[in-house]
């Protein structure tokens, strides 16, 4: 069912939104360590790559960012040895993806964030844990449907 503005939605979003910035706290704690060699920017892109290699106008495009800052970014991973890229054929359009580096350092974020999420979650009832996550997994249907940037609304 949609909710109305009368419904307690609006309520509910503040609710969530208070919630929604505790576990970005908890979910950002991995990337804010010192071996993690670029900001939280660079990181997003390289989660985009995560998915496959991209043009750099589509990675620009997911990233809601210009062509040309989405290539200066480029630049900064690839002289990170984050990503490389592919001229193929037709040398106007490059493919970017990312180096073994690149998916290793996405591999060991993505286990900090799991380690610190599960310190939290171990704290909770088991029943609040339940209800968690069925929520969320609700709330992720329906931003699939909702959210501007259609299939490519969740980045990780």
């Amino acid at each position: 069912m949609v909710g109305t503005p009368g419904d307690g939605a609006a309520e509910d979003a503040a609710a969530l939104d208070e919630a929604a910035a505790a576990l970005m706290t908890v979910w950002s704690h991995a990337h804010n360590a010192p071996d993690v060699p670029v900001p939280a920017t660079q990181l997003r892109a390289l989660l985009v790559l995560e998915q496959g290699p991209v043009n750099v106008s589509s990675l620009a495009e997911r990233l809601g960012a210009l062509v040309s800052s989405a290539s200066r970014l480029c630049d900064r991973l690839e002289a990170a040895g984050l990503l490389l890229r592919d001229p193929g054929r037709d040398r106007r359009e490059v493919t970017v993806r990312l180096t073994a580096d690149g998916q290793e350092l996405l591999d060991r974020l993505r286990v900090r964030r799991r380690e610190e999420l599960a310190r939290v979650l171990a704290s909770m009832p088991a029943s609040a844990r339940a209800a968690l996550l069925w929520g969320l997994s609700q709330f992720d249907e329906a931003a699939s449907r909702t959210g501007p940037g259609g299939p490519f609304w969740r980045l990780a």
